[in-house]
């Protein structure tokens, strides 16, 4: 199945996930950058929720500010404190001064190579390229857990970060819409169906999915 009628089937499904969630009207009323939200969350989703995620990100907005700014001068111990319900709030930390040192100003997401970000304590490829598609609006295709799940269950495709990577882009054309929705499609039917143990039964794609085989 080519990628792009894929695509199509997940947008009919689950419709656009407009991904990444930012609250825009904070940023407006505090005079911050909108980007700064997605580059904290980006390091603040490393081995947790999204939910525990939006609990870390509502106490930078009540005790403090959430900017890259603010997470460059706050002290650490209170850093820690703010990001607590994130997890590896200690190793989170460290990680989002190191972040927030690199993107000074936060107008270097335009123009920083990959290569460069990650060289950045604790940033790796996944966080690396979630930034740059997301905050910096580069091409450049995420891959994640569920990602590498629904493609070695759907296609039988599987392969390294760097190789499933090369595999979305050069099979799709260069659209940052269809990076940005793809991506947080195939998130939404992993987490909805692909899951560790699949729901095959209940998913409407299971016609096409080369490991589930057609229903009876």
């Amino acid at each position: 199945m080519r990628l792009k009628r894929l695509f199509s089937l997940l947008y009919d499904l689950y419709g656009p996930q407009n991904w990444w969630p930012v609250d825009r009207q904070y940023h407006q009323l505090k005079g911050t950058d909108p980007r700064d939200e997605i580059i904290i969350g980006a390091v603040l989703t490393q081995n947790t929720s999204w939910k525990n995620v939006e609990r870390a990100l509502e106490n930078l907005k009540r005790e403090g500010e959430l900017s890259l700014n603010f997470v460059r001068s706050v002290e650490l111990e209170v850093l820690k404190e703010l990001i607590k319900p994130s997890g590896f709030y200690n190793q989170k930390a460290t990680r989002l001064k190191a972040i927030s040192e690199f993107f000074n100003p936060t107008q270097r997401v335009q123009e920083a190579s990959r290569e460069e970000l990650l060289k950045v304590k604790g940033i790796g490829k996944e966080t690396a390229d979630a930034i740059l598609l997301y905050a910096g609006d580069r091409l450049t295709f995420v891959i994640d857990k569920y990602t590498q799940r629904f493609m070695k269950r759907f296609l039988k495709v599987e392969g390294s970060y760097e190789e499933l990577k090369e595999f979305f882009e050069s099979n799709l054309e260069p659209d940052l819409f269809i990076y940005k929705e793809f991506h947080a499609l195939l998130d939404e039917h992993a987490k909805r169906y692909c899951r560790s143990i699949p729901l095959c039964e209940e998913c409407s794609l299971r016609n096409l999915c080369l490991s589930a085989g057609p229903s009876s």
